[in-house]
């Protein structure tokens, strides 16, 4: 069956849905900048069927930093679980964190804002708002944890800042060393640094 005769499939609405978010996601792998028409070619969709799911492209990143949140955000409740010790609990979150971007490299590229440099604004904050949640959770934990020291409150914030920036640090390393310094790499030997 050539191109000319090939019957396009019709998907469930929430199935072209992932489709488009998928796509998104591994387009955002390379190096050129993403545009809707780009998008489209590649699914073999016109741009305004990409519409007809996503009001807009900031959309389509939203529905991005949306999984990005559901995934960590759930990780991170199965860590707080867990019944370690909070330093441990923190460096599994942040290894956690790490892990997810070396998985998913795409997903990097938003986590860091480097694939929303020229997009809608709300979007960079909201990555800054999941990373602001994170180190929360490490903050947490960390309190717990200091509670015999003087100023336990003080030392958990800069620890979880210390923890938070690392993973920040270590993602954008991956992203700007073209996806070929990993995140997780020696991690095993820094989390005892950390």
């Amino acid at each position: 069956m050539n191109e000319a005769t090939a019957v396009r499939v019709r998907l469930a609405p929430g199935e072209r849905k992932l489709q488009i978010l998928q796509t998104l996601a591994q387009m955002l792998e390379g190096s050129e900048r993403v545009t809707t028409a780009l998008l489209a070619e590649r699914l073999q969709l016109s741009e305004a069927a990409l519409y007809r799911h996503f009001a807009s492209k900031a959309q389509m990143f939203e529905g991005l930093i949306a999984f990005i949140e559901d995934s960590l955000f759930g990780l991170a409740t199965q860590i707080g679980d867990q019944a370690l010790p909070a330093p441990e609990r923190s460096r599994k979150l942040v290894g956690a964190v790490l892990q997810f971007g070396e998985r998913n490299p795409g997903m990097a590229r938003v986590m860091v804002g480097d694939a929303l440099a020229l997009e809608h604004e709300r979007l960079t904050v909201r990555i800054h708002h999941l990373f602001e949640r994170l180190e929360s959770s490490l903050r947490q934990w960390l309190r717990e944890a200091d509670a015999n020291t003087l100023t336990p409150t003080v030392d958990a914030q800069a620890q979880a800042a210390v923890l938070m920036a690392y993973a920040q640090g270590r993602l954008l390393r991956f992203v700007r060393s073209g996806f070929r310094d990993r995140p997780t790499e020696h991690w095993d030997i820094q989390a005892r640094w950390l």
